[in-house]
């Protein structure tokens, strides 16, 4: 029986019923509903994974589940390295499982196309909670706005919504905050100076002496043939958000062990649990939104497990305890939800090694001191058909590295592009909003927004905007939650040599040691050169973070390319200049 489960009777957001489409997986036909994701098709006929690796033939599925990991890459109508958690199905696809790499001359061509230069005074990418509102403060300040996003709806991860073709009777239900949201999303379709470019993807920011030049491409996600276009803009406003850290432990690279961001994401975007039995794990109060999603698609959360212990929290709120005011009720209301489903909350534990041959069948956990490293004897082991680990959060930074801004560090530690008081990058014109400056959750996201927006329409004539009260109240709650739920060395004792640490290229943490060790390295450039560390698909997005902490070389974040694009579009670019 699939460990993975549709939504169940009674859903508030269930699908209504709909006609159903015919695909062909490895040959078999296969029933899918309109909306859904290849991923999601593939899920609930029962696959574990569908990609081999291509060093060592280990199977993959999701992992991340916002396309940024690379693990589900599958084949569909003959193109590979297509990402299947971002790929909406559509009738008559033919799907088929990649293993290891796939030769060009394998792939199916088509003709490239480059679209016409678009021009907007001020350009927002990103439509989650901080693009959102950049988007209505830089228009409502009287700026020509044009806002891209590469989802088929506005949102973004904190406000991801069920695809049109579910007509879902109450997503409301599914949202915190639906109310204020919808009615931003109503705002933007009605305004007459906002422009919306959906699933288009911003691969790389060029700064002429005039403004600023992005390079765009337009259509469902890895297709052949998509259009790719430049765009030209007086202001920027940098939206672009983050990603889940997971640290890497024996048997992490396991097909059902996803990110908790992906657990949310195929839960409140598809209405899939990832499992029947599944296991919650890390750091932080994202843990709560994610066990709420999973058992409103009916999975059974055996625990959620907080690495870090109560009185190590409880000091890093007490440093600013006026930065929790507000958030009261939604603890009292997270808390009330464990309770009625009589789900365990254990402090000072983690997973520290998933067991399986070709999925995640067993996971071994243990108590924790307060540096992280196991306590002896303490381990427990647990039948579970699926863990989600989430330890904080990286910026999605490819975008603001094309743009040369500089970079900094946020309240936790990890990288981040520095701003000033109104949200200007290092970049004159360039502004950055939300987890792109440093984690701190939607409310100072969209604070931030508002300022950027409001700042880049300012910028267009020279006037100086006015700062934000919210974004200080925000940036505090920052502060104090990343004292609360702090990474602890000792993470780095989950693992040994065989353990592997670079996903796409099955680099091991042995492997990696060897190189550092026995060669001349002298940076993050040579790391990758001798190790192949951060060099495959991913370029460096999950395991870069994990490989200079584990080596003490920092890390590198230049990458030209920001998202996938294909080379005959590259080409057809070059051939339209």
């Amino acid at each position: 029986m699939s460990p993975y489960l549709r939504s169940s009777e009674g859903d508030p957001a269930q699908p209504r019923p709909q006609e159903p489409i015919s695909v062909v997986v490895d040959g078999a036909p296969v029933e899918a509903l309109p909306g859904q994701t290849v991923a999601a098709v593939l899920m609930t006929a029962g696959r574990e994974s569908w990609r081999t690796t291509r060093t060592a033939g280990r199977p993959r599925g999701v992992f991340c589940g916002i396309g940024a990991c690379f693990d589900c890459l599958v084949v569909v109508n003959g193109t590979p390295d297509v990402r299947a958690c971002q790929r909406t199905i559509a009738p008559g696809d033919t799907i088929t499982s990649q293993a290891g790499a796939v030769l060009p001359e394998q792939t199916r061509k088509a003709e490239a196309s480059v679209g016409e230069n678009v021009h907007a005074e001020v350009v927002v990418v990103g439509g989650g909670p901080a693009g959102i509102a950049a988007a209505l403060a830089a228009a409502d300040g009287g700026a020509q706005v044009l806002l891209v996003d590469g989802g088929r709806q506005l949102g973004g991860q904190f406000h991801r919504q069920l695809p049109a073709e579910f007509r879902p009777g109450k997503p409301e239900r599914l949202q915190h905050g639906w109310s204020s949201f919808k009615k931003q999303v109503d705002r933007i379709a009605g305004h007459p100076r906002i422009d919306v470019l959906m699933e288009t993807s911003v691969w790389a920011i060029e700064s002429p002496p005039d403004g600023h030049r992005l390079w765009v491409q337009t259509g469902p996600a890895d297709a052949i043939g998509r259009t790719p276009r430049a765009v030209d803009a007086k202001a920027v406003v940098l939206a672009t958000g983050a990603y889940d850290r997971v640290l890497p432990f024996p048997g992490w690279d396991l097909p059902g062990v996803y990110s908790a961001g992906a657990a949310q994401t195929l839960a409140k975007g598809q209405r899939i649990a990832v499992g029947r039995k599944v296991l919650l794990a890390g750091t932080g109060p994202f843990l709560f939104p994610v066990a709420e999603s999973l058992i409103g698609v009916g999975a059974e959360v055996v625990a959620v497990l907080e690495a870090n212990r109560l009185m190590r929290s409880a000091r890093g709120w007490l440093t600013d305890p006026l930065a929790l005011t507000g958030k009261a009720r939604e603890a009292v209301a997270y808390a009330g939800m464990l309770a009625r489903h009589r789900i365990p909350f254990l402090q000072g534990r983690t997973v520290v090694a998933a067991h399986g041959d070709d999925r995640v069948e067993q996971v071994t956990t243990a108590k924790l001191d307060e540096d992280w490293h196991p306590i002896p004897g303490s381990e427990r082991d647990l039948e579970v058909d699926a863990v989600c680990l989430g330890f904080g959060f990286t910026a999605q930074l490819e975008l603001a590295v094309s743009a040369r801004c500089r970079l900094g560090s946020g309240p936790d530690g990890g990288p981040a592009v520095e701003v000033d008081e109104h949200q200007q990058t290092s970049r004159p014109g360039i502004f950055a909003a939300g987890e792109l400056t440093g984690v701190g959750g939607a409310d100072l996201a969209a604070a931030e927004g508002r300022l950027a927006g409001a700042a880049a329409a300012a910028h267009l004539n020279g006037a100086t905007p006015a700062t934000d009260r919210q974004v200080a109240k925000g940036k505090r709650f920052a502060t104090a939650l990343a004292k609360a739920y702090p990474i602890q060395p000792g993470w780095q004792s989950w693992s040994g040599g065989s353990t592997v640490v670079c996903r796409c290229e099955e680099v091991t943490r042995g492997r990696l040691a060897d190189t550092v060790t026995d060669r001349d390295v002298t940076g993050q450039r040579s790391l990758k050169l001798t190790s192949r560390v951060g060099l495959g698909l991913c370029q460096g997005r999950i395991c870069s973070r994990t490989a200079a902490e584990l080596t003490g070389i920092p890390a590198d974040h230049r990458r030209p390319v920001a998202v996938p694009v294909r080379l005959q579009d590259l080409a057809a670019i070059q051939e339209d200049l």
